[in-house]
């Protein structure tokens, strides 16, 4: 699973970063995490503002911090 946390680096997208990696490690899935910083790879998303959370290349979340349980259903039935 490859999951993006769109950001420019503001203290809700590093947090969103810190609460994925804790979803994905409850869930128990593998994900390789990354972050995008720059305006162009954000703008690649149909994104309003930020953080972004990305899922296999589908945006589940922008402009919000998702709750963990959030992001973990959302891990567990990317898996499904």
């Amino acid at each position: 699973m490859e999951i993006k946390i769109l950001g420019t680096g503001c203290p809700k997208c590093k947090r969103l970063e810190q609460v994925a990696r804790e979803a994905v490690a409850e869930a128990g899935v593998e994900a390789n995490i990354t972050k995008v910083t720059d305006m162009d790879g954000i703008m690649a998303y149909p994104i309003v503002s930020t953080p972004g959370l990305v899922l296999d290349e589908e945006l589940v979340a922008s402009g919000r911090l998702p709750r963990k349980d959030e992001i973990i259903a959302w891990v567990r039935g990317a898996q499904a």
